[in-house]
C-alpha cells in the first residue's frame, strides 16, 4: 500500500498531507479529528515553514543534547567521581540506546502514525532531561542519558519521515533536508556553547533542565500543526531491534575495555565476540522476517549503502573532535567552561554560513562534488587539528582548522542525508529514516569508544602534557577516519550518482 503523502502527489503543496481516510480510502469513510484539524489548517508556504521550525527545533533538542554534556565533562568528572574511560559512558549510553533502539522508533512512527510517535518521544525526552539535570550519581546519570536515547531514538526518526513526507522531491525537499542538516551541525557545535554557559554561569545540570520547557512548548505547538500520516499494519520485529542493539552495545563494552585490561585480555575478547555474533544473527533474523525492522533491500542502491558507511565514519570522527576538542581547551589552556564552548564558535559560524548556501550548491554542482567537496575538506580540517600539543597557539592551531572543518560539515550533512533516504519506496521510508539515524548513532558509540581506548595508551606522566598528547592521538584517529569517508564516497557514491545520469 502507497502512503499518501506530498512527494507522491503532483503540484501537491508541501506539507498538506493527503488524507487516505475519506470516502473510499482503507477507513472506508471515518475522518479522524487530527486529519480534520490537519486539512483546515494546511496553509501553504506559511504551514510548510511552521512545520519544518516544529521538526528542527525538536531535532535540535536531540541532537543538542549530544553535546551539550561535553563541556560539562570536566565538573561531572570532579562531582561524581568517574574515571577517564568511565566518563565515556555518559555519552555511550546515550547514543548507544539511541542508535539501537532507532529502527524500532522508525517501525513505530509506521505503525502508530509518525505524528502520534513524535509526540510521545517529545514527552519521553523531556522527563528523561528532567532526571539527568536531577542526578545524584554516577548510575543515576548514566541510566537518564539511556532513557533519553530511548525518546531521542524515537524522535529523530519521526521527524525524518515527517519531513520527507511533507516536502516533495526536488528543490522544496533540498531546502528542507539542508536546514534539517544545518540543525544537526549547528546543534552539536552550539550545544558546546550553551553548556559551557549554563556549566560556567550556573551548573552543567542547567543545560538539561532547559530542556523541559522547549519540549513542552514544541508538544503544544506539534498537536496543533503536524499533520498525521497514514498508519500500517504490521507487528514489531523484537527479535531484530534486541539483536541490534544488544550487539552494538556489546562491540562498543569491549572496545572501552581494552583501555583497561588490553586487547587480549578475556574481559575484551568476550565482549567483542559476542557482539560480532550478536549482529551475525541479526542479519540472519533480518533475511527470514516477513516485516524485518531493515528491509535488506535498502542496501541494494550503491549509493544508499555509500551513504550509510561514509556517515558511520564521518559522525564518529566529529564525535571524536567534540569530546577531545572540549577536553583539551580547558585542561590544557586552562579556559572555562564558557570559553571552550565559545572556542567552538568559528566551526559553528562557518558550518552556518556553508550550509544555508547548500541547496543553491546542489543545483549548481551536483550532490557528488558537494558531498565530496565537504567530506574532502573536514578531513583537511582535522589533520591539521591533530598536530596539538601543549605549546599549540589557540588561533592557528584550533582556530583555523576549525574554520575548515565547519564549512567541511556545513557542505556533508545535508547530500549526506539526502543520499541515504531518496529513492525508497513508500512503506520503506520509515526504515530508511531509522536507518541514517543509526549508523550516526552507532558510528558515534564505536568511534568513540575506539578514539578513548587508542588515546588511553598514551602517557606522559603529567596531567596537562596528557591530555595534549591523548587529544592528538585522538583526533588523530579520526582524520583517519574521514579519509576512510572521502574513499567511500569516491568509490561508492559517486560512481552511482553517475551511472543514473
Amino acid at each position: 500500500m502507497r502512503t499518501a503523502a506530498t512527494h507522491d502527489i503532483p503540484g501537491a503543496p508541501a506539507g498538506d498531507v493527503a488524507d487516505s481516510s475519506r470516502p473510499g480510502g482503507p477507513s472506508g469513510g471515518r475522518t479522524t479529528a487530527p486529519r480534520r484539524q490537519a486539512r483546515r489548517s494546511s496553509g501553504g508556504p506559511a504551514r510548510s515553514t511552521l512545520i519544518l521550525a516544529i521538526i528542527c527545533i525538536s531535532y535540535f533538542m536531540v541532537i543538542l543534547d549530544n553535546s551539550i554534556v561535553f563541556t560539562g565533562l570536566p565538573q561531572i568528572r570532579s562531582d561524581m567521581g568517574f574515571s577517564e574511560t568511565g566518563l565515556s559512558w555518559i555519552t555511550n549510553a546515550y547514543v548507544l540506546v539511541f542508535g539501537g533502539l532507532l529502527l524500532l522508533g522508525a517501525r513505530a512512527g509506521d505503525l502508530f502514525g509518525h505524528r502520534k510517535v513524535f509526540l510521545y518521544s517529545l514527552v519521553v525526552f523531556s522527563l528523561a532531561s528532567l532526571l539527568v539535570g536531577a542526578a545524584q550519581s554516577a548510575w543515576w546519570l548514566i541510566a537518564a542519558r539511556a532513557l533519553q536515547g530511548v525518546g531521542a531514538a524515537v524522535l529523530a526518526p519521526s521527524a525524518l519521515s515527517l519531513l520527507t513526507r511533507s516536502f516533495a522531491e526536488g528543490q522544496a525537499r533540498n531546502r528542507a533536508m539542508a536546514a534539517y542538516s544545518a540543525v544537526a551541525g549547528l546543534g552539536a557545535a552550539f550545544g558546546l556553547v550553551v553548556g559551557g554557559l549554563v556549566a560556567d554561569l550556573i551548573s552543567w545540570r542547567a543545560g538539561f533542565f532547559l530542556n523541559v520547557p522547549i519540549g513542552i512548548v514544541m508538544m503544544v505547538v506539534a498537536v496543533r500543526f503536524l499533520p498525521e500520516t497514514e498508519r500500517r499494519g504490521g507487528r514489531f520485529d523484537v527479535a531484530g531491534a534486541l539483536l541490534a542493539t544488544l550487539g552494538s552495545t556489546a562491540l562498543v563494552l569491549g572496545i572501552v575495555d581494552a583501555a583497561d585490561h588490553g586487547w587480549t585480555a578475556p574481559a575484551t575478547l568476550l565482549p567483542l565476540a559476542t557482539g560480532a555474533v550478536l549482529l551475525a544473527l541479526f542479519v540472519s533474523v533480518e533475511r527470514r522476517a516477513a516485516q524485518p525492522i531493515v528491509p535488506l533491500r535498502l542496501f541494494a542502491s550503491r549509493e544508499r549503502s555509500g551513504a550509510y558507511v561514509t556517515r558511520m565514519l564521518y559522525m564518529g570522527a566529529m564525535i571524536g573532535f567534540f569530546f577531545f576538542t572540549a577536553q583539551f581547551v580547558q585542561s590544557v589552556y586552562h579556559w572555562t567552561p564558557l570559553q571552550a564552548g565559545l572556542a567552538f564558535l568559528p566551526m559553528t559560524l562557518v558550518n552556518f554560513v556553508f550550509a544555508v548556501r547548500v541547496p543553491r550548491l546542489l543545483e549548481g554542482f551536483g550532490r557528488p562534488r558537494v558531498l565530496a567537496a565537504g567530506v574532502v575538506l573536514t578531513t583537511v580540517g582535522m589533520a591539521w587539528l591533530s598536530r596539538l600539543d601543549l605549546h599549540t597557539p589557540y588561533l592557528t592551531g584550533v582556530a583555523l582548522p576549525m574554520v575548515i572543518i565547519g564549512a567541511g560539515q556545513g557542505l556533508a550533512l545535508a547530500p549526506m542525508t539526502s543520499s541515504g533516504v531518496d529513492g525508497v519506496s513508500p512503506e520503506d521510508a520509515g526504515a530508511s529514516s531509522g536507518l541514517v539515524n543509526t549508523v550516526h548513532q552507532i558510528g558515534s558509540a564505536l568511534a568513540l569508544s575506539i578514539l578513548t581506548a587508542v588515546a588511553a595508551t598514551v602517557s606522559t606522566g603529567h596531567a596537562a602534557a596528557d591530555i595534549a598528547a591523548r587529544s592528538a592521538t585522538a583526533l588523530t584517529g579520526s582524520a583517519v577516519l574521514l579519509a576512510l569517508a572521502v574513499a567511500a564516497v569516491l568509490t561508492l557514491i559517486v560512481p552511482a550518482r553517475a551511472s543514473r545520469k
